[in-house]
């Protein structure tokens, strides 16, 4: 059994899964630099967001990997980590949403799953959401959003929970669950969707990364530890990763630098 901090580890009932697997193309160059769930968000990587989320409310979590995976294993399973959770390998390629579930099967072992998205930036508590699900249908929870809903006016942002008969029946190929399940309990009048009334960004783009960064930090700059910032500089409405440097007198706005990338966000 994965350890999980702030789990309760004898409530078997519930198992989380972060969904990390991805290639980021739309968040390049920053995913060249390194795999999109080790992005940093308010100076922690996006996948530590993730299963803090979760964490507390399931008794184990798993993460699957594909893309950067020697980089993701060597950071979730690294001395001292919060979480250590079960890592679930995708060869080959990636399986998408669905297909990363139904590589889990053998795990989740006949019990529901609280799903998030490791690029989601959801700054909630999942507490309210874990403990009033009925355990039979799909919950997802999802913000007001006219124009991008993908339930009428209201879009999924990164939170489900999933009994296990529905995941029981997700094949093991590359597969979306909006697609194989989603869509479906939809047209069935069987989903449970819940109106999160707080942020949420996804950090598709460099620029909704930006806005994730700038919404954690309440519009200030965002300085990695170890960043070299020089004497007589200006950071603003900006991310410099801690791997980055700002030269003395630079004025530095609206932008992402990462090693050496500077991406201008305009």
């Amino acid at each position: 059994m994965a350890h999980v901090s702030g789990g309760d580890p004898s409530d078997d009932g519930l198992v989380g899964v972060v969904l990390a697997a991805g290639a980021g193309t739309r968040l390049a160059p920053l995913t060249r630099l390194r795999p999109k769930a080790l992005v940093p968000v308010d100076g922690s990587p996006l996948v530590d967001h993730a299963l803090a989320r979760v964490a507390p409310h399931v008794a184990e979590v798993a993460v699957n990997v594909h893309h950067g995976r020697l980089l993701m294993e060597a950071h979730l399973t690294r001395p001292g980590a919060a979480v250590r959770p079960h890592l679930s390998v995708e060869p080959g390629r990636a399986r998408g949403t669905a297909g990363a579930l139904g590589l889990l099967r053998g795990w989740v072992a006949g019990r529901g799953v609280l799903l998030t998205n490791a690029d989601a930036w959801l700054p909630a508590d999942l507490g309210g959401f874990v403990a009033g699900w009925d355990g039979e249908r799909v919950r997802m929870l999802c913000v007001e959003e006219p124009g991008r809903g993908d339930f009428g006016t209201l879009r999924y942002c990164g939170a489900a929970l999933l009994p296990w008969p529905c995941v029981a029946t997700l094949g093991e190929e590359p597969a979306g669950l909006y697609e194989v399940m989603w869509r479906a309990e939809a047209e069935a009048g069987r989903l449970d969707l819940v109106t999160h009334p707080g942020p949420f960004v996804d950090c598709g783009t460099v620029a909704d990364y930006l806005a994730a960064n700038l919404d954690a930090s309440g519009g200030a700059a965002v300085i990695g530890e170890g960043a070299r910032v020089g004497e007589g500089s200006e950071v603003v409405r900006s991310v410099v990763w801690g791997d980055a440097e700002v030269a003395p007198g630079e004025r530095l706005v609206d932008a992402v630098r990462a090693g050496g990338i500077t991406v201008l966000v305009r």
